[in-house]
């Protein structure tokens, strides 16, 4: 298969859903020889919020130090390869084309077919063992304890903030949540956890105490150092990153950290964009309540005293409501769009969870939103949120690129 065809047969998979469970990706990594070397150092990421950053703060101080790094994190925002990267370089459209060749005839006999997921990762697993990364940085897709990246043996757990976040999979309440992004704690091997509120704290505690594994928790922010990623939340998942390499006896300097987290970028937190009519936006992926607070620090931050014009969409499952009343605190003007996912919310349904006192407009679409929010505020950036596919559609369309989605 060429990389397009390649691609094409990769998103058919969606439609064997998301199967949480460790024996199909277990299999996977084995049959397809992807389990990373002995000497490989693996760190891995569970939480709700967070991840994805501090992932970038880690790839880049460990690059810093010299360490050949494999990164894999998700969703993607516009192209796939961005889930896959070495030194911070995406995968090539051929070695992605080549191992799902590879994969299919793999597992084209197996009685139950992996999913979108396990392949992504078992492609990544590969591509970091053939380039012989030094450290390998693994995001979970969701929760932890039956995430498929929990089927690669991990020399460090990390846990970022955990908040409620796919109820459906992971359960309807704090500790429920917890239990399962703690889960990715399967070995005595140590445990570094951000701050936490007192019910995970004690989750998470709880499961290091029943696997041995030494615990600390981070609770103060790093300070000192000028940050690429905005807003005082990056402080403590910086802290958390930094803590990560200390405990794999990287040779950090104050150099080194200096120059890593001024050049640490990550797409779709609190990310500038201008398009090419000189218009400024501020994207970024804040889908839940507590995101939706960081974010809203980070506009306080970033822009005081300057009410925000908002673009907003969301998909189902979300607790919307917190979410729009948490924005609205700093909002003029919130527009709705309905964006290009089955799971969707119309305008109505966004109309029907904002708060009663804000100003809202409801638009067909994300072009006609981006029309109508461009003109309001030229002396301060529109701001978009609410949805990891409205941002990923907002910089496809801002920046003039295709993109193509997937539910996982």
């Amino acid at each position: 298969m060429d990389y397009q065809e390649s691609i094409d047969w990769l998103y058919a998979t969606q439609q064997f859903g998301i199967k949480l469970g460790l024996d199909a990706p277990r299999r996977l990594l084995r049959e397809y020889l992807a389990m990373p070397k002995a000497e490989t150092k693996v760190i891995h990421i569970a939480g709700t919020n967070g991840k994805g950053s501090t992932s970038a703060m880690i790839d880049s101080l460990a690059r810093h130090c010299g360490r050949k790094t494999g990164l894999f994190t998700s969703p993607h925002l516009i192209d796939y390869r961005e889930r896959i990267r070495v030194n911070g370089e995406m995968i090539e459209q051929q070695t992605v084309a080549d191992s799902l060749t590879e994969l299919r005839e793999l597992v084209a006999s197996w009685p139950h077919h992996p999913t979108f997921f396990e392949l992504t990762l078992a492609v990544a697993m590969k591509h970091f063992r053939q380039r012989e990364c030094e450290i390998i940085i693994l995001e979970t897709g969701m929760g932890g304890k039956l995430d498929a990246t929990t089927a690669v043996p991990a020399d460090l757990h990390l846990i970022t903030p955990i908040a409620l976040d796919h109820c459906e999979y992971l359960g309807d309440t704090l500790d429920k949540v917890a239990e399962e992004k703690a889960g990715i704690i399967t070995s005595s091997n140590p445990v570094i956890s951000a701050r936490q509120s007192a019910l995970a704290h004690a989750v998470i505690e709880e499961k290091a105490s029943e696997m041995r594994a030494p615990i600390e928790f981070i609770t103060e922010p790093i300070n000192g150092y000028a940050l690429s990623l905005k807003g005082p939340h990056q402080r403590e998942n910086a802290a958390l990153a930094l803590h990560a390499c200390h405990a794999l006896q990287l040779p950090i300097s104050v150099d080194c950290v200096r120059q890593a987290l001024a050049n640490t970028s990550w797409p779709g937190r609190f990310e500038p964009i201008t398009d090419s009519a000189g218009r400024h936006f501020i994207l970024d992926g804040a889908h839940n309540p507590q995101a939706a607070g960081t974010l809203v620090d980070t506009w306080l931050e970033e822009f005081p005293n300057q009410p925000a014009t908002i673009i907003f969409s969301a998909v189902e499952d979300k607790d919307i409501s917190s979410v729009l009343e948490v924005i609205n605190k700093i909002a003029s003007h919130i527009h709705l769009c309905p964006i290009d996912s089955p799971r969707a919310l119309s305008t109505e349904q966004l109309a029907a969870a904002c708060p009663a006192d804000s100003n809202t407009s409801q638009h067909p679409n994300l072009s006609a939103a981006l029309a109508a929010a461009a003109t309001e505020n030229p002396a301060s950036p529109v701001l978009i949120c609410g949805s990891l596919f409205l941002i990923g559609q907002a910089k496809a369309e801002l920046t003039g690129t295709a993109t193509r989605p997937s539910s996982q």
